[in-house]
């Protein structure tokens, strides 16, 4: 396992490597935001970027969501995949916010873990993209995946990994490490034939030093 001066230095390299590194999904309002990442599971950026504005056109609130049939919500939101759970889930959520917290998206994590389709990883992305305020480290595929290369965790359950990750990094780094992970997962250490070789932290990681 990383120290947590071992942990800053390798966070440091990827923010110099992605000085842009920087939320992927196009939103309007916090409202749009969490739409968007109940669409992202198992989905790309891009895929939901295509698709919201259409769904956002016609509701861009939860009021104005309530009002559309499931099967309209289903249809605008094919392309995301697994949309009839999605579409249920959006519905549900709206219908929540609207009942419960009087149309507004709740700015913190117990509220927004609440509602339908967000968990803890989709309650730190909102809190992060929305409201600027990150309480914790989302772990997608790529956290969960780069933390286990590189050695900054050994568990495999998403919530056991932030943990870890929490313990060896201060709250001021949760903005730059929500960012990196994503992109260094999306560009460089990839599921599928990663570019060990140019990857800037290699030097760092116990997957490439044991491949050696």
């Amino acid at each position: 396992m990383k120290t947590k001066k071992e942990a800053l230095e390798i966070l440091k390299i990827l923010k110099e490597y992605y000085p842009e590194a920087k939320c992927s999904l196009d939103f309007m309002s916090p409202f749009e935001m969490a739409i968007s990442v109940i669409l992202s599971a198992q989905c790309t950026d891009e895929r939901v970027n295509k698709t919201t504005p259409t769904l956002f056109k016609k509701a861009n609130t939860p009021e104005k969501m309530i009002k559309l049939s499931l099967e309209e919500v289903e249809g605008i939101i094919k392309p995301c995949g697994f949309y009839k759970n999605k579409a249920k889930n959006i519905l549900a959520c709206s219908k929540m916010l609207v009942e419960e917290f009087d149309g507004v998206v709740p700015n913190n994590m117990e509220d927004l873990q609440k509602l339908a389709g967000i968990g803890r990883k989709s309650a730190n992305v909102i809190m992060l993209e929305a409201f600027n305020n990150p309480q914790g480290i989302a772990v997608d595929t790529h956290a969960r995946r780069i933390s286990n290369k590189i050695g900054l965790s050994k568990e495999t359950d998403p919530e056991k990994i932030e943990q870890d990750l929490l313990k060896l990094l201060p709250k001021e780094s949760y903005y730059d490490a929500n960012h990196l992970f994503v992109w260094h997962g999306r560009y460089t250490c990839t599921a599928r034939n990663p570019k060990c070789e140019e990857c800037p932290v290699k030097s760092k990681c116990d997957t490439y030093k044991k491949g050696k």
